[in-house]
């Protein structure tokens, strides 16, 4: 067989494969948007749930889940860009090093049901948080480390070497090294890092379910003590639990879900495409 025949073999490989996997995809959105779209208005934003769950919007679902993700990504960030730094600039190549990197694999491997579970354990018990926006925060900022750690770590590798060379030639410390040289210079990475971060917290069920979410809360919280509405367990709620809801309301409450993290994903991707222009190496 010719080269050229078996590269196009190849090639029909391939964007079969990329069809498997965005063609699912692209009907299950074709179906969320179909039957969601009806629901979507100014009031279903806005208003509060009434008549069980039947009527009404999912405000407190939205600001219980902007709350969430704010908590877990001040606590994360920090820590993750710390760790990253420590671990990338810091650390040399030996079993402790290997030990920690392996760590951070398995952690981003685990199931978020089993974050849930150590959430309620430590947060909720041990700490007697109690089931409350400061739990379910916390609980969702140690599942999204692995991810900025990683993150991080892939953008501090991709800043040159002659950099940090150069800084040290000229009398400056490491620390100021990193601080003025390096970070800066993989700031856009470690911004896509927290995003994609705060995409996947965004979307998670089953950590709130354990240690924030409320069944039925029409109302804002007042304390980080509070228990709070979030928008992917109010939608299992609506799906399992309420019978004879309107299905435009569930299809509304995934759209406003879907478009919710998609759009974080998209904005990580055009504020990373547009630091790295401004990037002159």
């Amino acid at each position: 067989m010719k080269p050229h025949t078996k590269q196009r073999i190849a090639f029909s490989f391939l964007f079969l494969c990329t069809l498997l996997v965005i063609l699912p995809v692209g009907l299950i959105l074709i179906i969320i948007i179909k039957n969601g779209l009806p629901a979507l208005s100014w009031q279903f934003l806005t208003d509060i749930p009434r008549a069980g769950m039947r009527e009404g919007g999912i405000f407190p679902a939205i600001i219980g889940t902007f709350y969430l993700v704010l908590g877990a990504i001040i606590f994360a960030l920090p820590i993750g860009v710390m760790c990253a730094i420590y671990l990338n600039e810091y650390t040399k190549e030996n079993i402790f090093s290997r030990l920690i990197r392996l760590a951070i694999i398995n952690l981003a491997g685990i199931p978020s049901v089993v974050y849930g579970l150590f959430g309620m354990a430590l947060f909720v018990m041990f700490f007697k948080f109690g089931t409350s926006i400061l739990s379910g925060a916390l609980t969702l900022g140690i599942m999204i480390l692995p991810v900025i750690i990683t993150s991080t770590q892939e953008a501090l590798r991709s800043v040159p070497k002659e950099f940090r060379e150069v800084s040290f030639s000229l009398g400056i410390s490491k620390w100021q090294t990193i601080k003025r040289v390096v970070l800066p210079c993989a700031f856009p990475g470690i911004i896509t890092g927290a995003i994609l971060g705060i995409g996947r917290a965004a979307g998670e069920t089953a950590p709130l379910l354990f240690t924030v979410a409320a069944f039925y809360l029409p109302r804002l919280p007042r304390s980080i003590f509070d228990q709070v509405m979030a928008i992917p367990y109010h939608l299992y709620v609506i799906s399992t639990q309420i019978p004879n809801i309107p299905e435009k309301i569930r299809y509304g409450t995934a759209l406003v879900l879907v478009i919710l993290v998609l759009g974080i994903n998209l904005f990580a991707i055009i504020l990373r495409i547009k630091l790295r222009r401004k990037q002159r190496w």
